[in-house]
């Protein structure tokens, strides 16, 4: 009994993670109960909303004032967009909604970011302070919170993106807003995927809210199978690899040779997929067997065969929310505008400044200046820059939307240069109308060695770091112990290997593996669960490894 009491009570040191037991005896009591109540409406709602705030609770303690805050104000925000019937005050409820929810999200997420950018551009010495926790100090006579520290909800990212969306849709005449707020906090705050995704759209989402849920024997053995895969994906081919291979390279770049640190960007490709990956698959098999569909969030990313069939495969849930809300409404591959000029040249200026001097900075944003400046005097150049702009500064964002350092801007950045470049190349490339399967077996090896390269600036820890990491590449490959670090990390690189040969199997194959999950005996599965648990707990390191995006 006390084992279950610290379970479903906050714990700063034993938050609920899909990998860990408690968690799953968690889950069990709420299914539990939840097989009792789910016929009456209302009451599953109510009972979801009261589950989820408690497993948020759980994850991030007295945080869930945040989302509590963030649900009272677009319920009420949303319902004022739709009854009123003037244009011009429901565009201004909607900006509200976007500067609260974008406030709140930058005063935790961004303070240090823009403070640091601030002191390194005018050689200043501000400091960050949490005038929020100084505030909340004030009612009570113990400092409940830290004022010289500002801590990063767990979520937030995900949770204000989809209150945005619902703000938007209901002004774009997509939705109709919810009549009870029970119900608009169940979509805000549903627990499989409220601290790390996908990211759900109201429009999606809320006709789920009232339906009959009736789960079928095809829909239970889809998501046990949906469960499963998740788990092998994040606690065997992303903690494993991690914790005895990757963790100890990127630790130290310069103690280990160029083609050492090389293989441990393959490897983390193959973590980051199976460990954001894995752990929507854990959602969306949890939502399934409640009864509710969350969306796709990846597509076998790694047969993309060029950067932007990368982004439709890749967290699916944010690149079409960055799409929908932010690269159509700045003016798509349409027209620029003057949001456009400003953000590319301010951020090129800035960009470049992080990562060099002032001078260079300096030379960079006048380049870039001197192209719009010709633009106004070439309509060709003018198509062929406001047909890509956008793409950068969506880029821009979602490097910065990942991580509130200039590392990630770059990272975004070179990832939206890869899309610009591609869409020029296709024009003169030689293979691009080619069935031929080693062109396309060329075009995917591509694609993947680029993304992984630029992963570095997501993965390393500080530009310092990520600059010794390109010094042992580019001087210190040392070919000749090739051979010995393959077969001192032998079993690292095989397990690698079989999640790579996975991750490229046919959809058929997939689905035939699926298929046959799901159509065999209740022992069968029965077995086949025991066994991935028997091997994702031989294989765990002793720490128990966060998701990776629980950081974002």
């Amino acid at each position: 009994m006390n084992r279950l009491l610290d379970i479903f009570s906050f714990s700063e040191d034993s938050p609920l993670i899909f990998t860990q037991a408690d968690f799953w005896v968690f889950f069990s009591v709420v299914y539990f109960i939840y097989a009792i109540v789910y016929s009456k409406k209302s009451l599953r709602s109510a009972y979801l909303f009261a589950i989820s705030i408690l497993f948020y609770y759980k994850t991030s303690g007295l945080f869930i004032g945040i989302l509590l805050f963030s649900t009272i104000n677009d319920f009420f925000l949303g319902k004022a967009i739709y009854r009123s019937k003037s244009v011009i005050l429901q565009k201004f409820l909607v900006a509200i909604s976007v500067i609260i929810n974008l406030g709140t999200l930058c005063y935790f997420k961004y303070a240090y970011f823009f403070t640091d950018s601030y002191n390194y551009l005018f050689q200043t010495n501000y400091e960050v302070i949490n005038y929020l926790a100084q505030w909340a100090n004030t009612w009570g006579e113990v400092d409940y919170f830290t004022v010289d520290k500002i801590i990063l909800p767990v979520g937030i990212s995900f949770y204000t993106f989809q209150t945005i969306s619902y703000s938007v849709d209901i002004y774009r005449k997509q939705i109709k807003p919810l009549n009870s707020i029970i119900d608009f906090g169940f979509f805000v705050s549903f627990f499989p995927q409220l601290v790390a995704g996908p990211i759900v759209r109201a429009a999606d989402f809320v006709p789920q809210i009232r339906k009959e849920i009736k789960i079928t024997k095809v829909e239970f053995g889809q998501a046990t199978y949906m469960i499963l895969k998740g788990l092998i994906k994040k606690m065997l081919f992303a903690d494993y690899i991690a914790a005895n291979f990757m963790d100890r390279v990127f630790d130290v770049p310069e103690m280990f040779s160029g083609f050492t640190n090389i293989m441990a960007m393959f490897g983390y490709s193959l973590q980051i997929y199976g460990d954001f990956s894995g752990y929507t698959d854990i959602a969306i098999g949890l939502a399934l067997l409640m009864g509710y569909k969350l969306p796709i969030n990846f597509d076998s990313p790694y047969k993309a065969i060029h950067c932007g069939d990368f982004w439709k495969r890749w967290h699916i849930s944010l690149s079409s929310w960055l799409k929908d809300y932010l690269y159509i409404p700045i003016g798509g591959n349409r027209n620029g505008s003057i949001f456009s000029y400003a953000f590319i040249l301010v951020f090129t200026f800035l960009g470049v400044f992080a990562v060099s001097d002032y001078g260079i900075a300096l030379i960079a944003a006048s380049g870039v200046g001197f192209m719009l400046i010709i633009t106004l005097f070439s309509s060709r150049l003018a198509w062929h820059f406001n047909r890509n702009v956008n793409i950068m500064i969506t880029m821009l964002i979602g490097g910065l939307w990942h991580g509130a350092s200039w590392k990630f801007v770059i990272w975004g950045g070179l990832n939206g240069v890869g899309i610009v470049v591609y869409k020029y190349w296709r024009k003169i490339s030689p293979y691009e109308n080619s069935k031929a399967w080693y062109a396309l077996l060329w075009r995917i090896a591509l694609t993947f060695v680029f993304i992984t390269f630029t992963r570095i600036y997501f993965r390393g820890n500080s530009m310092d770091h990520i600059e010794r990491f390109y010094q042992q590449v580019a001087t210190n490959m040392d070919w000749g112990n090739a051979l010995a670090v393959l077969w001192e990390y032998r079993v690292v690189f095989i397990v690698m290997l079989i999640g790579y040969i996975t991750h490229w199997l046919p959809y058929k194959t997939k689905d035939w593996i699926e298929a046959l999950f799901i159509k065999s005996h209740f022992i069968i599965k029965a077995i086949v669960a025991t066994l991935v648990a028997i091997i994702c707990y031989q294989t765990y390191a002793a720490d128990f490894q966060p998701f990776i995006y629980f950081q974002f």
